[in-house]
Parts: C-alpha cells; sequence; structure tokens
C-alpha cells in the first residue's frame, strides 16, 4: 500500500432519532460507493453495536452508527467532505439524525 505516514483514521459517531436507524442505513448506503471511489479513501463503511457478551462492552445502542474510515491524508478527508454527492446525502439525512460526532486520529 505504499508510505502511510500521513494515513488517518476517521470514526464518525452518528446518533439518530428513535427508530430511524434502518432507515438512515438505506440512505447511507446508497453514498457508500461513491466515498470508496473518491481518490485516498482507503475504507469506508457503517457499522452497529452488537452483543458479545464480553463484560467491559457497554449497553447497546439501538440509534447509533459509527462509521470507520480510513484516508491517505487528511486532504483526501477535506475534499471528501466538501464532495457533491455528500451534500446530497446529508440533506437526504437530515430529519433522520439527531447528530455527529468525529473523531479524527492518526496511527500512534
Amino acid at each position: 500500500m505504499g508510505d502511510h505516514a500521513g494515513m488517518i483514521h476517521v470514526i464518525a459517531t452518528i446518533t439518530v432519532k428513535p427508530g430511524k436507524r434502518d432507515a438512515f442505513l438505506a440512505e447511507f448506503h446508497r453514498v457508500v460507493p461513491d466515498v470508496l471511489a473518491e481518490d485516498g479513501c482507503l475504507a469506508y463503511g457503517p457499522a452497529i453495536d452488537t452483543p458479545s457478551g464480553i463484560p467491559v462492552q457497554p449497553a447497546l445502542r439501538q440509534d447509533v452508527v459509527v462509521v470507520i474510515e480510513q484516508w491517505s491524508d487528511l486532504a483526501a478527508l477535506r475534499l471528501h467532505l466538501e464532495a457533491p454527492h455528500m451534500a446530497a446525502y446529508r440533506e437526504r439525512v437530515k430529519d433522520l439524525v439527531a447528530g455527529v460526532q468525529l473523531q479524527v486520529l492518526q496511527p500512534a
């Protein structure tokens, strides 16, 4: 994969309105292929809590979707956030989403 000195990880935690997670995921999956096709996108996909029986796992969050992303560098992420398909996606999900928290991380 080459030199990943500039690679970053992004964890986006999206809280949806009660009972809206399935509708949100349907819209989210529509934009995933466009994002994966972006220059610098190494990984991009949604995940939801799953029961594990592991004691340290907190209570399952029924109204949360976590998006796990990898980008070649911060510039690629910035371009992603400005992409037209992301603006269209945000418009489609605005009535489903209660809040978004973004963590931008570098390998340590």
